[in-house]
Formats: structure tokens, C-alpha cells, sequence
């Protein structure tokens, strides 16, 4: 025996609270109670099982992969008990609880760039094939190419979910990241009977058709930089298991994951929240014959700097409990001048106050600050030729703060150099503030 073989057979429990006045019943796949905290335990062992049997893991080797943080924990932990090293590379959204984890159980890892195109040397796969490739006995897990992770669950979470259900399951949801849990598990429950398999998906992934802009929950769905030559798909994904895919907002995502914790009692992370969102949904269009299970991948305890954390929360602009005024979003606020990256001085003629260089995206979301390359006082570009890119006159990205913050915190933490802070509802850039206009005449907070 070993801390291996308490991979797997996870528990269901019924939600009781949240699903009030829905008649089908909701069941939580409680992923979290894995002993690295989440589903990826299940895919690391049997990648690096089938790396053994196949002779690319040698005794004594070094696992590498690039990952938002689970995967890498999961396969830290074989690592350990196992006698191989571990290379983790994560990107830089990764929540410090996960990077503390991984350290914790002996992992090297290496933070890199995120929110890059995929060929770019610093995005997570290229670092981790790099780092894999020139490291003696390296062996690249590939999660999101690699057919064991979608196998492992074909094997074991599918076959726990028809068991532990006795065969009444009639709808399984879960979240798509890499794509292995649901298609796996899906397969299996397809086969199995009747059963409807249901993504959930963040609303600006395009999994489920969105721009593909960033969003603030991790572990889930697929981002896309828009110079991205060609978007590749993680082989994992099985689209054709998929029978539809349900889109939500970070704010309801968030919203649930703390009602979970203090309703139901199930500390979970946010894209439990966002896979608990859309089995409400299902479930509400369903009778009392109806049993949906949803899948709940890692613990909360790896967010809580995060989605539990009430000041992380106004600091990124979703709601909070209040805090006394005067808050940020009390001041006046106004709508950014936003203009493309590759915009030139012309096309500031008539505007005023700051503008703020962005990515191009389809859609008339508000834009993310991970989509923001510059910004550009506008009376700094006077006398430039209007032909000048703007790119050239471009100072770094507003400093962020949220519209429920206060006012006195969101000047204590940004630099007095800072002549405008960019002011956020629900991770996204609703406006501008001159970073005086939150100071008193005396130079103090209002």
C-alpha cells in the first residue's frame, strides 16, 4: 500500500441546499478528497504508469509538465513516492497556494509568461518540451495530448459514477480544461446507458464559443491570444462525447463557489463553481426521475488567496461584502479611450484623457487587463506625427483596482507616479480614474 492507491474512489454527495425548488436531484463528484486535492491525480498516475510500461520513464527519471497547477501536483506526488524528480512549469495566474504545494512536496518549478500564443518560447508547453528535451532521463507527460488522461477516467471515474448511482445517472457535467476528465468519463457513462454529457465551460473560452479573452477561473476552459497563427485543440478533448456545452460568467462561477462552501459545506474551487452553476441549470429542466452528476475538481484550499479572499475579490472588482467609503467606483469614473495595439497617434485626434492599447477581439465585452499592452496619456502623444504607432509612445498598462474598493486601500497600494488607475467590475476594465480625483485636496484619501 501507499499514498497511490488512495487515488480514486471518491464519494458522491448530494447537494441539499443549493438545489432548493429544483425536483431532479444533484450530486458532487468529490474530486478534492484525491490525495493531491483533485481529479488530475486520477490522469497522473496512469500517464505515468503507461510511461513506465512503455520505457519512456526510466528509474530514476525526471517528470516534467507544463500545468495550471493540479496536474503538477498529482504528478509530484507519484514523483515522490516513486524516486523520480519533478519539473513544474506553471503560468503566472497559477494561485500562490498551488506554487506553495507543489514546492511542499519537493517540485522544481518554474513560473512562466502567461497569456502568450502558443508557439511563443515562453508559453507553459514550450518551456516544459524545452526543459524536458535537455534534461537527462526527461520525460514530458503532455497531459493535454496524451491519451492515458482521457483513459484514465474511461477506467475509473465513469465506472464509479454508474456504480455509485446504480445506473439512475442521467446527466454527467463537468468542466473542460485539457478536455481528458469529461471525455473519458462521458465515453464510459454513454456506453453505459442513456446519459447526457454536459460542459461547463468560462464564458470567454471558446470551447463554448467565446472570444477567447482571459478569465479568472482556473484549471478550465481554453484561452486564445489573438495573434494566435492556428488554435490547436488539446488531443485529450473528444468534442464528439460532448452532447452540449453551457457557458458562465466568472461572477456566477465565483458567487457559487463561495455559496458551496457556506451552504453546503464543500470547499471547492471556482471551476467546481462553474460546473455546479450549469448542473443547476440542467437540473432544473428535468423531474424527479432526473439525477445529474456534476464533478468537482480541486479543493478551495488552493484558492483561498483568491475567491474566498473578500479583499482579493473588491481589488479585482466582483462583489464583496462592503467595506466604508468613499469607495473607488464613487468617483468619477469614465469610459476608456480604448484603441487597437497597432494603432497610430491619428487615431487619438479628438480624444481625451488616457487611451489603452488592446488586443483585438470579436465581441463587445469590456476588456481584460490581460488584453491590455499599453496605455497613452493622450496630451503625451501632442506634437508626435500622426503617422507615429502609438506602441512607440505606449507607457505600461494602467495599474488596477476595483470599483467596491476603497478608496484609501487602492491608494495605498498603487504608485504615486501612476496618473490614472484602470477601474474594474467583475475582472474587467469598466472605466478610468485619474488617480488624484481619489485623493482630497490635502493630498489624502476621500
Amino acid at each position: 500500500m501507499s499514498v497511490l492507491d488512495a487515488i480514486g474512489e471518491t464519494p458522491l454527495i448530494p447537494l441539499t441546499r443549493v438545489t432548493a425548488g429544483i425536483a431532479a436531484a444533484v450530486h458532487l463528484k468529490a474530486e478534492f478528497l484525491n490525495p493531491g486535492g483533485s481529479v488530475k491525480d486520477r490522469a497522473a498516475l496512469a500517464m505515468v504508469r503507461a510511461a513506465e510500461e512503455s520505457g519512456e520513464l526510466k528509474p530514476g527519471g525526471v517528470i516534467v509538465e507544463g500545468t495550471s497547477g493540479n496536474t503538477g501536483i498529482g504528478l509530484t506526488i507519484i514523483a515522490a513516492q516513486r524516486g523520480y524528480r519533478a519539473v513544474v512549469v506553471v503560468p503566472d495566474k497559477s494561485s500562490a497556494e498551488k506554487l506553495a504545494i507543489l514546492r511542499a512536496y519537493g517540485a522544481e518549478v518554474i513560473v512562466t509568461t502567461g497569456g502568450v500564443t502558443r508557439d511563443d518560447p515562453r508559453h507553459v508547453s514550450q518551456v516544459a518540451a524545452r526543459l524536458a528535451a535537455e534534461t537527462p532521463g526527461g520525460w514530458l507527460a503532455n497531459q493535454y495530448d496524451n491519451p492515458a488522461n482521457p483513459g484514465a477516467h474511461y477506467a475509473t471515474t465513469g465506472p464509479e459514477i454508474w456504480r455509485q448511482t446504480g445506473g439512475r445517472v442521467t446527466h454527467f457535467v463537468a468542466g473542460v480544461g485539457t478536455g481528458g476528465t469529461i471525455s473519458g468519463t462521458g465515453a464510459y457513462l454513454r456506453e453505459a446507458g442513456p446519459v447526457t454529457i454536459v460542459g461547463a465551460d468560462p464564458e470567454n473560452s471558446v470551447y463554448g464559443g467565446g472570444d477567447g479573452s482571459p478569465y479568472y477561473v482556473e484549471s478550465i476552459g481554453h484561452y486564445v491570444h489573438p495573434d494566435t497563427l492556428e488554435d490547436v485543440w488539446p488531443q485529450s478533448y473528444h468534442r464528439e462525447v460532448v452532447d452540449r456545452i453551457e457557458r458562465v460568467g466568472d461572477r456566477e462561477s465565483i458567487e457559487m463557489t463561495r455559496r458551496l462552501a457556506r451552504e453546503e459545506g464543500l470547499l471547492v474551487g471556482a471551476s467546481a463553481g462553474t460546473a455546479v452553476v450549469v448542473a443547476l441549470r440542467v437540473a432544473r429542466e428535468l423531474g424527479p426521475d432526473g439525477l445529474v452528476v456534476v464533478l468537482a475538481p480541486d479543493s478551495g484550499r488552493a484558492y483561498l488567496s483568491k475567491y474566498f479572499d473578500d479583499g482579493w475579490l473588491r481589488r479585482t472588482g466582483f462583489p464583496a461584502p462592503p467595506v466604508p467609503g468613499p469607495l473607488v467606483g464613487d468617483g468619477p469614473v469614465t469610459a476608456p479611450v480604448l484603441v487597437p495595439a497597432a494603432a497610430r497617434v491619428r487615431d487619438l485626434t479628438g480624444a481625451t484623457g488616457v487611451a489603452l492599447l488592446v488586443l483585438p477581439r470579436q465581441g463587445g465585452l469590456s476588456p481584460s487587463p490581460g488584453d491590455v499592452v499599453g496605455s497613452v496619456p493622450v496630451d503625451a502623444v501632442a506634437g508626435a506625427a500622426p503617422d507615429t504607432p502609438l506602441a512607440e509612445l505606449a507607457q505600461p498598462p494602467l495599474p488596477t483596482v476595483g470599483a467596491g474598493e476603497a478608496a484609501a486601500e487602492a491608494i495605498g497600494r498603487t504608485s504615486a507616479d501612476a496618473g490614472w488607475l484602470a477601474v474594474l467590475t467583475d475582472g474587467r476594465i469598466a472605466g478610468v480614474v485619474p488617480r488624484g480625483a481619489l485623493l482630497t485636496p490635502g493630498g489624502t484619501a476621500r
